[in-house]
């Protein structure tokens, strides 16, 4: 189990590195820059602003230069050379700054760190990720089971009725229609904002409705096939409680398909949502995702990219772990 845990944990590095660099050059290799605007800015200041966020390597680009001109190739190769050169020093400059624990400043945000930007808003979206996430984990499996339970009944078609109407509907539609439904017409819960707990009952229903609804469905079919399994007509033949034998027996091994969906799930939802963060007016960390492209914002882009990469591997690795105690039959190597 530990040495399991140790290449995994290696593992880890090897993919965030892959992720880094290859997030890094598809920023830079972009058309564009960060700060393109309509209104020019003058060559001078630009330099300067370059110099500041490291996004020029002199060093880099006087040494492409250099190799370019030893083998006489012609002006334009030179620059394009100095321009590899440049991209080559900023990337080893990032990855000796992320090596410190530095993911630098953002262009958008000026003189405000990436570090600085996700301390103060992943801890939020962690909290309403974590709500979403209890409630779609427990109204998934406890409905699906009941479901499967119940099949061939009013409550099986009923149950994936419902599942199938929340996949269906995008948050964007669920969340003003509860604001209008709880907030506005019968003023049980506040509308929006961050803060206490009310305020985020709302948003986490709404984040976790279509997670219930897969996982619902998911953990019927599942348990549907565990039900129909010999040691469960085994364990039947004995004796013993429905109850007992749907909870003790069942569960433990149907539950598996769920887990592996759980792993991405959880980095999915502890990152945030833009469209739920939007919509309650929540200080999340999820539209840092797509501003951030829009913004052309590579550092920021970067960091929230490593956090998510970094909750995605890790959770894979709980979900792995979590099935040996699930199933005595499986063994990590």
């Amino acid at each position: 189990m530990i040495a399991f845990v140790l290449r995994r944990l290696a593992s880890l590095v090897l993919v965030l590195f892959c992720v880094v660099t290859i997030t890094f050059f598809l920023i830079h290799l972009a058309p564009g820059g960060p700060f393109d605007r309509e209104r020019k800015i003058p060559p001078q200041i630009e330099k300067q602003l370059l110099a500041k966020y490291k996004l020029d390597g002199p060093d880099g680009r006087a040494w492409g230069r250099n190799v370019a001109q030893r083998f006489h190739f012609s002006e334009e190769m030179r620059g394009r050379f100095g321009e590899w050169g440049s991209l080559g020093q900023q990337y080893f400059d990032y990855v000796a700054d992320l090596l410190r624990g530095d993911l630098r400043l953002s262009t958008k945000y000026r003189s405000r760190s990436v570090n600085e930007l996700l301390a103060q808003t992943l801890p939020v979206s962690a909290m309403l990720g974590s709500a979403a996430f209890f409630l779609a984990t427990t109204l998934g499996v406890w409905l699906g089971s009941w479901a499967a339970v119940r099949h061939h009944t009013a409550i099986d078609t009923g149950s994936m009725f419902a599942a199938l109407f929340a996949i269906s509907v995008p948050t964007f539609v669920t969340g003003p229609l509860l604001i209008w439904i709880f907030g506005l017409k019968l003023g049980w819960l506040p509308i929006g904002g961050w803060g206490s707990w009310p305020s985020l009952v709302l948003p986490a229903i709404t984040l976790a409705g279509p997670y219930v609804a897969y996982i619902a469905r998911l953990m019927r079919t599942s348990m549907l096939e565990v039900l129909g399994s010999d040691f469960i007509r085994t364990a039947r033949a004995k004796g013993l409680a429905e109850q007992r034998v749907v909870f003790k027996h069942a569960l433990k091994v149907a539950i598996l398909p769920v887990v592996s969906f759980l792993g991405p799930l959880a980095a999915n939802l502890l990152t945030g949502s833009i469209v739920v963060e939007t919509i309650f007016n929540i200080p999340g960390a999820g539209p840092f995702f797509v501003n951030s492209i829009q913004n052309r914002d590579g550092f920021l882009l970067g960091g929230v990219v490593i956090v998510y990469c970094a909750l995605l591997v890790s959770m894979n690795l709980v979900v792995d772990v979590a099935y040996t105690w699930l199933d005595k039959r499986i063994k990590l190597f």
